[in-house]
Formats: structure tokens, C-alpha cells, sequence
């Protein structure tokens, strides 16, 4: 007789890609306590903010091997692959894969309470291209060329070519929350297509591409869209001006913040954050999590 494998308990594992703002980076990670942090630190942050970042962290967090996390490029997807493995080794329900000026909206014990009403559904917003907000053709100009980046300019061989058959182009945020099926789909298919990882190496931003477009695709996993939850658990604040990142939240945004987190679909993190464009906001968004009924 066969033996069905236990569900996860409910639990959050956290991917947390950072750059620079040590302090902020370790209070984030104290905010996410008691999940497990698997925590990378781009290859190219300053040997002392890593330090900063890194020492005495507590036995729940896992540096990561470092990588070169320049924008645009394949190595951000790379790291956050890494984390995918190591959270898998842990017993989380969920994987949530942040940067580091994002912050919880929500204390962890309302986390799980709400990841036990979500058993294995990903929380996403992401949709097959054509997207109208990525430009001529909906984004697919990000794959159908082969790219580069250099000092956060595109660099692009105008010779288009073939999208890999059989795979539903999708896209969406960097930032996920995804069950702990769906992130063992993409490890599987990853270690199963060394094609696909070829193709998707001279894309454009992969991190919004890669990761939708395995799950989207029926034969990589097969019941995603029916079970994943349509929405986004981060807040993030564009405004409409053409931009690479969006604009620093502050202590203004509050009440919207506080609208979104008890949305029908609860926003849970925000981004982004900066102690130097308001030093007092992460206070109050600590405040607003405690308060939350």
C-alpha cells in the first residue's frame, strides 16, 4: 500500500536577495523571525557591508554562496534557484523570494495563520505575455533577442530567434510567494531542461520571465493554475513615471499600505524601503503589523 507523503506545515521559507543597506537587511531578517532565511549577498557589496551583514546572524539564517546579482541578467534567477534548493530542505509550506529593502506587513504568526488558509496555492499575479506594461509586443522583444547587460545599460544582438516550443511565455513581479509544490516544479524542470536555462541566460530581466513561464506550462506543472491564488502579496508603489525601480515608501503611504494588507487578497510585504529616505517608516510599519486585527 502506498503512503501518502504528509502536507507541509504551515510556514514561510524566505529568499532574501540583498545589495547594500546592511542594518536594514538585519532587521528584516529579525522581522521574519522565526522562518528560515536563505540569504544572499551580491558578489560586488563591499567586503564590510557584507561583514555587517552577515556576522552573528541567528543558526536560522543561511548565507548563501554569492553570486554576481547585476540587474537585467541571469544571475539574479541563479540566486534565487539556490534559495529554491535550500528552502526545500525545510519543512515550509511556502517559499517567498524578497529583496532586501522589502518588509513585512504582518507579523509572522499572521503569515502562517494566513499560509494554513492557502495549502498549496501560490500566491501570484502573473500572466502570459502579451503584458501592455512591458512595450512593444507585450515583452516578448525581452526573449525573442539575446541580451546583456553592462552597468545597468541593455545590450542587444538584433537578430531575432526561435522561443522554445512547448512553453507558455509568462511574466510578473521578481518578488514571489510560491507553495512548495510549485517551487519543487521548477527545480525539476531546471535540472530536467538545460535548454531552457541556456535559452532564458540571454533574456532580458529573467527574473520576471523564467520562474512564470515553468509554471504556466501545463507539462512542468500541471495544476498551478488552478490552484494558484490570483494576486500580489507585495504592495509596491509605482506612480506611473518612467522608472527601473519604483519610488522609497514612507510614512505618507501608511493608510495605503494598511488598505492593501487587508485586501481580499492580503498584500503581506511591501517594497521598498529605506531608512535614509524616511528614518522613522519602518517603526511605524512595525506598528501597523502589531495593530492588524
Amino acid at each position: 500500500m502506498s503512503v501518502v507523503p504528509a502536507a507541509p506545515e504551515p510556514g514561510l521559507a524566505c529568499v532574501v536577495l540583498a545589495h547594500t543597506a546592511p542594518d536594514q537587511v538585519r532587521r528584516l531578517v529579525t522581522a521574519l523571525d522565526p522562518f528560515p532565511v536563505f540569504l544572499h549577498c551580491d558578489v560586488r557589496t563591499p567586503r564590510e557591508a557584507f561583514r555587517r551583514m552577515t556576522e552573528d546572524l541567528p543558526a536560522r539564517v543561511t548565507v548563501m554562496p554569492r553570486r554576481r546579482t547585476g540587474w537585467g541578467g541571469w544571475e539574479m534567477v541563479a540566486a534565487e534557484l539556490d534559495g529554491y534548493r535550500a528552502a526545500l530542505e525545510t519543512t515550509a509550506s511556502h517559499v517567498a523570494v524578497l529583496t532586501g529593502t522589502d518588509y513585512p506587513l504582518m507579523s509572522s504568526r499572521a503569515i502562517t495563520e494566513y499560509l494554513a488558509t492557502v495549502p498549496g496555492r501560490s500566491v501570484t499575479a502573473s500572466q502570459p505575455l502579451p503584458l501592455p506594461q512591458w512595450g512593444h509586443g507585450g515583452g516578448f522583444w525581452r526573449l525573442r533577442f539575446r541580451f546583456r547587460a553592462w552597468r545597468q545599460h541593455m545590450l542587444v544582438l538584433p537578430v531575432p530567434r526561435r522561443v522554445p516550443r512547448g512553453v507558455v511565455i509568462a511574466g510578473g513581479s521578481q518578488l514571489k510567494l510560491l507553495a512548495r509544490e510549485d517551487v519543487a516544479a521548477v527545480i525539476r524542470t531546471v535540472d530536467a531542461r538545460p535548454d531552457l536555462v541556456r535559452f532564458w541566460r540571454s533574456t532580458w530581466i529573467p527574473d520576471e520571465t523564467f520562474v512564470y513561464s515553468v509554471l504556466h506550462t501545463p507539462e512542468f506543472a500541471p495544476h498551478f493554475l488552478e490552484r494558484r491564488v490570483m494576486g500580489s502579496a507585495w504592495y509596491i508603489k509605482w506612480d506611473g513615471a518612467p522608472r527601473k525601480s519604483p519610488p522609497w515608501l514612507t510614512s505618507a503611504d501608511l493608510p495605503e499600505l494598511a488598505r492593501h494588507r487587508d485586501g481580499a487578497v492580503p498584500t503581506i510585504f511591501a517594497r521598498k524601503f529605506s531608512s535614509a529616505a524616511d528614518p522613522l517608516v519602518l517603526d511605524e510599519v512595525e506598528r501597523l503589523a502589531r495593530d492588524r486585527p
